[in-house]
């Protein structure tokens, strides 16, 4: 199961019980199992605070084994505050990159892959290369699984969701929700780039192992968001990852830190 799924869900759980106003400012979880798709997920809320200017929320996602046994696959901690205004700044701007009308759909360059590679593509691989995304994604540079040069640990991507979010649906909090599913698209595997090693060539074994985010502003999840992302560091097994999100007017809209599991794959 993909690690953005249940982030979103368990963000969504939390954001359903506050109703004072009040919008997810941050969010700390750690992943302590793997999930299995289609298995139902439950999720525990317990409401830890209520304050005048700040909520906090806790939530534990739970899914079955496959004997039967309830297991907690991720733990979540939200805090909400209810907007004020207040001292701005921002150190680094948005990098200067190509806008995504100037880029092609990823998916346009995964097919060609595809095809490229032919049988060397297992069909566990392709199925995941090329099935239908709900996010649509624009690198800027090439696909980190696309070479195996070692290159610098940044990489710049465009992604929205794949269709208009409209009517009674249309919150900050889905918006919010989507964003953070989002957040968990190519953020591990840019600790990979220095070692010229990917996951799609099964060189790789990974998995995230905790993921935080910091709203800074609202912003659509349907209009192009800039997700600008660097790893700092690697060792011991891990990968440490940053993520800077960015609408087109160049504010900056959350930033994001994720340390993962990251081993080479070792042959029999």
């Amino acid at each position: 199961m993909f690690g953005g799924q249940v982030l979103a869900q368990a963000l969504q759980a939390a954001q359903a019980t506050i109703g004072d106003g009040k919008a997810a400012h941050s969010l700390h979880a750690y992943f302590l199992r793997g999930g299995r798709e289609g298995a139902p997920i439950t999720y525990r809320i317990e409401r830890d605070f209520d304050g005048k200017s700040f909520s906090n929320r806790r939530v534990v996602a739970s899914q079955a084994a496959e004997d039967g046994t309830p297991s907690p696959i991720l733990n979540l901690t939200a805090s909400f505050q209810l907007p004020e205004d207040g001292l701005e700044h921002l150190d680094s701007p948005m990098p200067d990159v190509a806008r995504p009308d100037d880029l092609r759909p990823d998916i346009e360059m995964r097919r060609e892959i595809a095809a490229e590679w032919g049988d060397r593509l297992s069909d566990t691989q392709r199925r995941l290369m090329l099935r239908p995304r709900p996010i649509e994604m624009r690198t800027i540079d090439r696909l980190h699984w696309m070479s195996s040069e070692p290159r610098a640990p940044s990489a710049h991507s465009w992604f929205r969701v794949a269709a208009p979010i409209t009517g009674a649906d249309d919150t900050p909090a889905l918006h919010r929700a989507i964003i953070t599913y989002a957040s968990d698209y190519t953020l591990l595997g840019t600790s990979a780039l220095p070692h010229g090693l990917s996951w799609m060539r099964n060189e790789l074994v990974g998995a995230s192992l905790d993921h935080a985010i910091w709203f800074h502003r609202d912003a659509r999840a349907d209009e192009w968001l800039l997700y600008a992302t660097d790893a700092p560091w690697s060792g011991g097994g891990r990968g440490f990852n940053r993520g800077r999100i960015f609408n087109q007017a160049g504010e900056l809209v959350a930033s994001v830190a994720q340390e993962g599991m990251m081993r080479r794959r070792q042959r029999t």
